[in-house]
């Protein structure tokens, strides 16, 4: 299968998927509507709205001039070379979360043999389908398995951060990319309008803060009150009708009334001063400053905790959850590391 075949297959893949998200009858729409559903009753965090928004981040991508931009950068995708079997470990923070791998291993060639997460075992096996469907040359390419990897030539894992002490020790003598956990944050400078402000609760808020795009940390001037954040995002009251989320505040409230911590009840989210960078679910830490240099210097302490950076000459408000084909997880670029496979470790 040549380079431009696969590209017209997920093309076409995305086509079908913002067909049927917009209501459009395909031979999918209905089969789609009740995955989405039913995801919630087999994994509580995943509502129909959260799975409908990794859905559409990813449809909203797969459009052949996307796709054409981002395999462009990468000429050696035009040679003929050795196909090699990847094994993916997938992560189940958040709906879809493996996507990119599986997309990645794809569109370079190569085949795919992945561990699904037991949180996430039913929409990307969907999504799969779907491809093969489109063009039948895939199936051939993709093994989706419950059990240990096995049959790999290289390996991409990502998981939390015991879990990656695990994947090093299992996958170190293989080419890989291991992934652990990373958070995001938000740089405001006092000077937003109403939309950045209410956009920046979709980075906090979306699959209840769970991605690793998800802002866990804000930074506000000196004088600000981080109170005022509040006013714009009364949209996410209901969050706590969520009993994991509820659980989480509940949890988190009494640790720090029992800690005599100074924090700000919400009723649905908690505002705590803090310099680390990775809050709890329901939490949501800030910290002050006095010169953009701190902030900086501070982002650069923790650049490997970091996903990404939203606000003003950044990730804009409101798409830390929308990357596109090219932002990379950890910023290690996967489609290099599968093109060279031959060096061990994270390229």
């Amino acid at each position: 299968m040549k380079l431009k075949e696969r590209i017209e297959s997920f093309a076409e893949l995305g086509e079908i998927l913002r067909n049927s998200l917009a209501g459009r009858m395909t031979r999918f729409t209905s089969q789609l509507e009740n995955l989405i559903d039913n995801q919630q009753f087999k994994n509580p965090w995943f509502t129909p709205e959260n799975v409908r928004l990794a859905i559409k981040s990813i449809a909203d991508e797969l459009t052949y001039e996307n796709l054409n931009k981002w395999t462009a950068g990468y000429p050696a995708l035009n040679s003929a070379k050795d196909i090699f079997n990847v094994g993916v470990v997938m992560a189940g923070n958040i709906p879809l979360a493996g996507f990119h791998d599986f997309l990645s291993v794809l569109i370079t060639g190569n085949n795919i043999i992945s561990k699904i997460s037991s949180k996430d075992p039913e929409l990307i096996v969907f999504i799969s389908d779907l491809l093969c469907k489109i063009n039948s040359e895939f199936r051939e390419k993709i093994k989706f398995t419950n059990d240990f990897l096995k049959d790999f030539d290289i390996v991409i894992a990502t998981g939390g951060d015991n879990s990656s002490r695990y994947f090093k020790y299992y996958f170190g003598k293989y080419p890989h990319i291991i992934r652990a956990n990373r958070n995001s944050v938000a740089v405001i400078t006092g000077d937003e309008n109403e939309g950045e402000l209410k956009a920046l609760g979709i980075d906090v808020f979306s699959y209840f803060g769970l991605g690793c795009r998800n802002v866990s940390k804000i930074y506000i001037p000196e004088g600000y009150d981080p109170e005022k954040l509040l006013t714009h995002w009364t949209g996410y009251t209901t969050l706590v009708n969520n009993n994991k989320y509820a659980n989480n505040y509940d949890f988190n409230k009494a640790v720090f009334m029992v800690n005599r911590e100074n924090f700000t009840d919400t009723g649905y989210l908690l505002l705590r001063e803090n310099q680390d960078i990775s809050s709890p679910v329901a939490v949501l830490y800030y910290e002050s400053f006095n010169s953009l240099d701190y902030v900086v210097q501070k982002n650069e302490r923790f650049k490997d905790r970091i996903q990404c950076i939203t606000g003003r000459n950044n990730v804009p408000f409101g798409l830390s959850q929308m990357p596109h084909l090219w932002d990379y997880a950890d910023r290690i670029d996967t489609i290099e590391f599968l093109l060279k496979k031959n060096t061990p470790g994270i390229m």
